[in-house]
């Protein structure tokens, strides 16, 4: 069979059912999937191909995959940092947003975002934010698959100025582009429970169940907001909204931070999926969430970087380490999130969550082929005795050497091939000289 592209020469994580290492192997690639898998000596010529990728003695695995960000936002990284949460986002970053965010500054916040994960090795990304028709062109520009929502909230918002469109705003953006792209899958995103009311949030769920998508939504981030929820409602935000019907396999819940026992058994039964932002989480000092327990309780947990304004990257790798070693400490047990646990929540656990499983988030024959190639020839990660182990603890998004999406290569040697990266630095830098010049 020839081949549109092949990778050879790589030891290949699969992260498939089996966990798969093949030490020595080559991948084939033909219209946009992986069509063979295969190992072989590293001499061995490769099979013939239009694109052929020598990974050089590195590691070849599946793309990251990021559940929870807001792209836009990479134009606030650094604006407002060392502040808990409800002052972040009521003294800072909404009043940010309703002055500066319009189309054409989510296009370039968006794009800014793209190229720093395709160049961290993040093929796939969910989130919610805005304008999100500039937010779905700006992700296919730059060659990046993503699931994306647009936001939904009870007050006043950047596109919809009348909160009672907001469901609506978001039903007619995901209809736009229900079948419009390969690359995106649209959503609808709720903020959150203290900031949409029952009938918003109900209605919002019964449009997401309309079109067969992801329904998103922060919850539990801070002690304040289940407090607050209690004392409300004398119920948990979980249990808010699983009275309302809310939670069910098509739920992806960003955070859930501050849950309990009862949270969890909710969340095991009714199937839906956690994107877990460990890094957001304790610059925000919000807490630490109880991963081992949701893990232990059957719940499909994922990893996000939330956004460049609470993280302050979108770096999967840091994600990664970040998680497996705060959790050993959190739990006083060195044994608690091994490697092999945490990169499949980077991948197939974020492929899963999304509902994307059978198309990415492992090396397998019959997936898309988003597949990234790690340079392994630098002293950090010398020598290799275990990939899993280096991916997680050593590696970092600087490593990531070549990455391709659905079979198109969009980086190469470090190099974005779809978009002008300097040319995003520069009006993203014009952007945020006007934010400096106005705040």
């Amino acid at each position: 069979m020839d081949f549109d592209a092949v990778i050879h020469n790589g030891t290949l994580v699969t992260v498939d059912d089996r966990s798969r290492i093949i030490e020595s192997g080559w991948i084939g690639i033909r219209r946009g999937m992986i069509r063979a898998i295969e190992s072989g000596p590293p001499d061995m010529p490769p099979p013939s191909a239009h694109l052929t990728i020598d990974a050089a003695g590195g590691i070849v695995m599946p793309g990251l995959v990021n559940t929870h960000t807001h792209l836009p936002m990479s134009l606030f990284r650094g604006l407002a940092d060392d502040l808990p949460l409800m002052a972040w986002l009521n003294q800072h970053i909404f009043p940010a947003e309703s002055r500066f965010i319009k189309p054409e500054t989510v296009h370039w916040g968006t794009l800014l975002a793209c190229a720093e994960m395709l160049l961290s090795g993040t093929t796939c990304c969910c989130g919610g934010y805005f304008f999100e028709d500039a937010v779905a062109r700006a992700v296919v520009e730059a060659g990046l698959r993503a699931v994306l929502a647009q936001g939904v909230i009870d007050f006043p918002a950047p596109g919809v100025p009348v909160p009672a469109q907001n469901v609506a705003h978001a039903r007619n953006y995901a209809r736009r582009w229900k079948h419009r792209s390969h690359l995106v899958t649209p959503s609808i995103f709720c903020h959150s429970p203290y900031t949409c009311r029952d009938g918003t949030l109900t209605a919002a769920k019964a449009a997401a169940d309309e079109l067969d998508l992801i329904f998103q939504i922060h919850v539990a981030e801070t002690r304040f907001e289940r407090d607050q929820s209690i004392q409300e409602s004398g119920l948990s935000p979980v249990a808010r909204l699983d009275r309302l019907g809310i939670l069910d396999r098509r739920t992806l819940m960003a955070h859930c931070v501050w849950i309990d026992a009862a949270d969890m058994a909710t969340m095991a039964k009714r199937g839906c999926t956690v994107a877990h932002c460990p890094e957001s989480n304790m610059k925000l000092a919000s807490g630490i969430a109880p991963l081992t327990a949701m893990r232990a309780a059957g719940i499909i947990v994922s990893l996000g970087t939330d956004s460049c304004a609470s993280n302050n990257n979108l770096d999967l790798f840091g994600e990664m380490g970040t998680a497996a070693k705060l959790h050993k400490v959190a739990t006083g047990d060195p044994t608690a999130l091994n490697a092999a646990s945490v990169l499949k929540m980077a991948t197939l656990d974020g492929a899963r969550a999304i509902g994307l499983a059978d198309l990415i988030g492992s090396l397998e024959t019959g997936k898309q082929a988003d597949i990234i190639v790690i340079d392994a020839h630098t002293p950090h990660l010398t020598p290799l005795y275990h990939p899993n182990s280096h991916l997680v603890y050593a590696a970092d998004g600087a490593d990531v050497r070549h990455v391709l999406v659905a079979g198109r290569q969009v980086v190469a040697n470090r190099r974005l091939l779809t978009i002008d990266v300097d040319e995003v630095m520069d009006r993203v830098n014009a952007i945020a000289r006007d934010i400096r010049s106005r705040l």
